[in-house]
């Protein structure tokens, strides 16, 4: 056999070994499945964060709770839970306060942002545990989202 019988031939031979080994789908995908990826349906939180002393929901953080439907599609959410937060600067019962607003906020804003139908659980820790082990106060100015989601 010379070396371009030998190319032809295992050219024939792999075009026909592929064949055999996609000959057993029965339901090929279609283009807007391979296009479009299977949702993934698993819990996930998000974060949006706030300017200091403020509880208004930036622009920014609307697009956070876009970006947090789109990864809902093809899903069931069960439930959504707020986690409003607070830096450790200033008075504890202000930060608190803060984090209430925070948390507030966010759930109006979820209910505006396509979950109005979601069961939506809200907290506020303030400040409690700003402050790590070694003493340093780390910015908490967010609200914190965790997404139940489960395939339908």
């Amino acid at each position: 056999m010379r070396i371009g019988q030998f190319a032809r031939g295992a050219a024939v031979a792999g075009l026909a070994l592929s064949a055999a080994a996609c000959s057993h789908l029965r339901n090929p995908m279609t283009r807007a499945q391979i296009e479009r990826p299977a949702a993934s349906c698993a819990d996930f939180t998000a974060s949006l964060y706030f300017e200091r002393n403020s509880a208004a929901v930036t622009r920014e953080a609307k697009e956070v709770l876009k970006g947090a439907r789109a990864q809902t599609k093809g899903c069931e959410v069960s439930s959504v839970e707020v986690v409003g937060l607070a830096d450790a600067v200033g008075a504890q019962d202000a930060n608190l306060e803060l984090s209430k607003a925070r948390a507030r906020a966010v759930t109006a804003t979820l209910a505006h942002s396509g979950f109005r139908e979601v069961s939506i659980s809200a907290v506020a820790v303030g400040d409690a545990g700003a402050v790590n082990a070694s003493g340093v106060a780390p910015l908490r100015r967010r609200a914190d989202i965790i997404f139940h989601v489960k395939k339908p």
